[in-house]
């Protein structure tokens, strides 16, 4: 409890002796006064503290030090201290903000649970306010593309390096990881950012007006064409094309896409007059290209056309340590949106959050935020609170994961890392359905 202060205000000094005992033997670092006026002097805003404080004092009341409290702090939580005719006094003290009261005599062990718990509240209300603070004081591609995991610190830095390259740029991420938004900051971050933006669902579009849609047509060219129409490419020019689901491209397309890259010309529909083009092509694909080049599924031309720069975004069960500050900023963002006022993340809450698998990535957080804000906790990542075996599980099964990860599928590397026997660490592996090929750079 080193972490949250307790200021205790009383002026009987057996009480005060007592209450500081119990505190400290709580694990408390406490700070006592006889009355309340130099407490006053103490408080400021967001500061790790719980505030204790008899009722009756001599010269300004208890009653006064709260209302004084919550004006220069009204998440400050603090405990009233009353006689047995205070009660109803107390009832409405805590009607008009305090956290809890104590009635006199009491015990040690009363006086202590109620001060944990007020801290373990204090301590949640400053991480609150800890990852709001930087959630606002993040700029540039830091705001755009949050998380300070070690993958998502290199994928931030790999987009400002490449940003203003001219080469074409692959995306690969599960669903809901956000492709989009990274091909917006490659945007964004390049002189290009100037000129047009343009993205295109490769899987949305039906294949019999992909190729209008594309390259544009010209009056007459088909049935309906009463007018020339500016393609998709040819309206990026100068700017950026985003290509997402590319492995839904159709292979008659993928012919006409290859060579775009390699001439930068298209040909509206029902013309032979070339178009000359500047645009950057940036593709993103949820699956392994390589792979489905391999099963015929893709042009191998093509994908070795693409696979120049290459970025790859971590799925969220890679990167565990962002979900409190993602969940706060969708919070932040949905209490917006819905004029509500942001609720605080209980702690159970946010260990289920944290031991969520989320097959659904960012976006999958973000709908429970939303329905966190909304008060419609039922969900994936927002059941009740996991048994302790299953949220430790979850913990031990993530830090195997990520060592492997680091150590490139090394057993040996991990287990140095964690300081584990090798094996224990293949118990737990096996415990964990956990292979070390998965972790393996793939030839």
């Amino acid at each position: 409890m080193d972490d949250i202060e307790v200021i205790l205000v009383e002026d009987d000094p057996a009480v005060r002796a007592g209450s500081e005992q119990a505190l400290d033997l709580a694990g408390f670092t406490v700070r006592s006064f006889e009355s309340a006026e130099p407490v006053c002097k103490l408080l400021r805003p967001h500061m790790p503290m719980v505030l204790v404080s008899d009722v009756r004092l001599p010269g300004m009341s208890g009653l006064d030090l709260l209302e004084a409290a919550r004006a220069i702090d009204p998440e400050l939580p603090v405990i009233l201290v009353t006689g047995h005719g205070d009660i109803a006094m107390a009832v409405q003290a805590i009607q008009d903000g305090a956290y809890d009261f104590i009635e006199k005599p009491y015990s040690s062990e009363q006086l202590a649970d109620v001060a944990r718990r007020a801290a373990d509240k204090r301590r949640l209300q400053l991480e609150v306010h800890t990852l709001r603070q930087r959630l606002e004081h993040n700029a540039g591609i830091d705001a755009c593309l949050l998380g300070n995991a070690p993958a998502m610190l290199a994928l931030r830095r790999l987009i400002l390096d490449v940003a203003d390259q001219p080469a074409d740029v692959l995306i690969y991420g599960e669903t809901g990881t956000g492709k989009e938004l990274v091909a917006r900051c490659l945007h964004q971050y390049s002189e290009r950012s100037r000129h047009h933006y343009v993205a295109i669902n490769c899987g949305a579009i039906p294949e019999t007006i992909f190729e209008s849609e594309l390259f544009g047509h010209e009056p007459g060219a088909f049935t309906g064409a009463a007018k020339r129409q500016v393609g998709k490419i040819e309206h990026a020019s100068q700017g950026s094309l985003f290509l997402d689901e590319i492995e839904s491209l159709p292979l008659a397309m993928q012919v006409k896409l290859l060579r775009v890259l390699q001439e930068r010309y298209i040909e509206r529909l029902g013309s032979n007059q070339p178009v000359q083009l500047d645009v950057r092509v940036i593709a993103a694909a949820k699956v392994d290209l390589k792979e489905y080049s391999d099963q015929g599924k893709f042009r191998s031309d093509l994908y070795y056309r693409l696979n120049l720069i290459v970025l790859r975004i971590p799925p969220l069960r890679e990167r565990r340590e962002d979900i409190p500050m993602l969940f706060e900023h969708f919070m932040l963002d949905a209490a917006a949106r819905y004029k509500r006022p942001a609720p605080v993340v209980p702690p159970a809450h946010m260990q289920a959050l944290m031991a969520h698998d989320w097959p659904g990535n960012v976006r999958e957080l973000r709908n429970a935020a939303d329905r966190f804000v909304l008060g419609l906790t039922a969900g994936a990542g927002a059941n009740a609170p996991l048994p302790l075996a299953d949220q430790v599980g979850a913990f031990e099964r993530m830090l195997i994961e990520n060592e492997l990860r680091n150590a490139g599928g090394s057993v040996a590397e991990a287990c140095a890392a964690l300081g584990l026997p090798k094996q224990t660490m293949y118990h737990k592996m096996q415990k964990y359905g956990i292979s070390a090929d998965d972790y393996r750079p793939q030839n």
